[in-house]
């Protein structure tokens, strides 16, 4: 088992920050890839970045890119995803999520979090 535990969402102004955390414990976080994926109100769950457990591979969806970045420290179990720049389209959701093998696919995704709800003003 795997317990993900989101932080850092909250209010921001368009163009604004924020970076969130996501705490990993139970089996070892090293060996698995690790993804974020948002969710908005009446829409289906999106990929946002994930990040093998070596930091070797990175997929990022074109939607974000150039303005998040995933990154993860092993060491302390967190992986995170700093976000810039930010629309008021961003306003979600945000949940991390662990599996195997990297994938865009949420249902490739063993475990998830809780969620942290982002919400960018215009």
């Amino acid at each position: 088992q795997v317990q993900l535990v989101e932080s850092g969402g909250g209010l921001v102004q368009a163009g604004g920050s924020l970076r969130l955390s996501c705490a990993a414990s139970g089996r070892s976080f090293n060996y698995w890839a690790m993804g974020w994926f948002r969710q908005a109100p009446g829409k289906e769950r999106e990929f946002v970045a994930a990040k093998t457990w070596s930091g070797g591979s990175t997929y990022v969806a074109d939607s974000v890119k150039g303005r998040f970045t995933i990154s993860r420290d092993n060491a302390k179990n967190t992986v995170y995803l700093q976000m810039n720049s930010l629309k008021p389209e961003d306003t979600a959701v945000y949940y991390c999520a662990a599996t195997i093998r990297l994938s865009r696919n949420p249902v490739d995704y063993d475990y998830w979090g809780q969620g942290t709800q982002v919400t960018v003003s215009s």
